[in-house]
């Protein structure tokens, strides 16, 4: 062995005693505001069903309607394949996933929806009973993974309205069994931080009402106007609003045809690929980076209904947007309606599969520091870990065959995709 290098210091320990005393507020600062990602499973997709029209059979009448659609327009792979796109390779285990997706999962994430989307004339009745029919769908192990419901916003002319029903709504919950672990609930036409403090406090009311635990419910906030984005002062309102609902924010959902309505963009052009979404929609992707709440894109109001022709236009439209969010790490978005579940499923699992192999190689080259032709960061493992694990939540991929490529378990690619805070430098070292 050779000589051990001398080494030499010329500061006393107290210095750098002093310097983590300094930064000591920074750090618990850091540790409050950017926990990280929560580790559970995102949707790729909200379904948004009116209030007065949602029953027990929504979900899997989603899903029926969804596979009737691809019967008739896209019954085989090659079909399915020429109108996306898709290579050929792809082209058979796209299809058939999308096929046991609809039949065994159709909806990931339901909303029921009191605000735009509502037209009963009974509101009250109609929150009771979709928190009667949502416990009654998870009792049954039929819910969608995540469900909840959209009530109207905190402005002044529909803000006692919009309390009730969530009061209605909750209270339905506990009365049928309590409060479902899938529970989600989305905060509308959100503009200043003040509208997410009084929700917070409006749910801090309930739980102490009824004994539930301090924090237990959170909510999505959505962004559809610009003082969501950019406040009267300058500032990016958006992360004044995540800071505002006091680690109960969940998701930060774009509102598309709201906000290129408030910006005045024409009917024609509204779409979530106009500069003004990308805009907002990095705006919200910086603010949420880092802190555990999520991003979701929005939706597109071109239907697929009526002839093959018009469908498959509408297909390639949707894909494409999809397959675009992907891309700029939008994992999720909104689906109005159910022909539009067979191309959401196309273009996610499409995403995953096409890249699955590279991404293992290169974790698994990370894992075992082997030498390559790409020479990753810890950060990248993390995000190659993430994107994996995301593909087999929504079915994308199989425990198997992300095993095999990388030799990992579910528990390791979990490990790697959430660190804990410091864990990253540390490994780089």
């Amino acid at each position: 062995m050779g000589q051990q290098e001398k080494v030499s210091t010329s500061l006393a320990g107290a210095v750098s005693e002093d310097i983590s005393a300094s930064l000591a507020p920074v750090d618990a600062e850091l540790a409050r505001r950017y926990p990280g990602d929560p580790g559970t499973r995102q949707p790729v997709h909200t379904v948004y069903v009116p209030g007065d029209a949602f029953d027990a059979g929504t979900i899997r009448s989603w899903g029926d309607r969804a596979l009737a659609a691809l019967d008739e327009h896209a019954p085989d792979a090659a079909t399915l394949a020429r109108v996306l796109g898709l290579p050929d390779d792809l082209a058979e285990p796209v299809h058939s996933r999308v096929r046991a997706k609809l039949e065994h999962e159709p909806v990931e994430d339901l909303r029921v929806d009191f605000e735009d989307g509502y037209h009963g004339r009974d509101e009250d009745a109609d929150a009771a009973r979709a928190a009667r029919l949502v416990s009654e769908a998870y009792a049954a192990g039929t819910a969608a993974p995540y469900t909840g419901i959209r009530m109207k916003c905190m402005e002044a002319a529909v803000r006692d309205r919009g309390i009730r029903t969530t009061d209605v709504f909750l209270t339905g919950l506990m009365e049928h069994g309590g409060l479902p672990g899938g529970l989600v609930l989305t905060l509308p036409k959100v503009t200043y931080p003040e509208q997410v403090t009084a929700f917070v406090r409006l749910l801090e009311a309930f739980e102490k009402t009824h004994g539930v635990d301090a924090g237990r419910i959170g909510f999505e906030i959505q962004i559809e106007t610009s003082q969501a984005i950019l406040a009267a002062d300058g500032t990016a309102t958006v992360a004044r609003m995540i800071d505002a609902a006091e680690g109960r924010a969940t998701g930060l959902h774009y509102g598309t045809f709201d906000y290129s309505a408030c910006l005045g963009v024409s009917a024609a052009h509204q779409a979530s690929d106009h500069p003004a979404a990308d805009h907002a929609k990095a705006i919200m992707q910086v603010a949420a980076a880092g802190t555990g709440v999520r991003v979701s894109d929005g939706s597109t109001n071109v239907l697929p209904v009526g002839g093959t022709d018009h469908v498959h236009e509408a297909w390639r439209l949707h894909y494409g947007l999809t397959r675009r969010a992907l891309a700029r790490a939008y994992y999720q978005g909104w689906d109005m309606h159910p022909g539009h579940l067979p191309t959401r499923y196309a273009a996610v699992f499409a995403f995953y599969r096409e890249g699955m192999e590279a991404a293992a190689a290169r974790l698994a080259a990370y894992v075992s520091r082997a030498e390559g032709d790409i020479m990753d960061e810890p950060a990248t493992a993390k995000a190659l870990s993430g994107y994996l694990l995301r593909g087999l939540d929504c079915g994308a991929l199989d425990d198997a065959e992300v095993t095999r490529l990388t030799g990992l378990t579910r528990a390791e690619l979990d490990t790697f995709a959430r660190p804990r805070r410091g864990d990253l430098t540390a490994t780089a070292q």
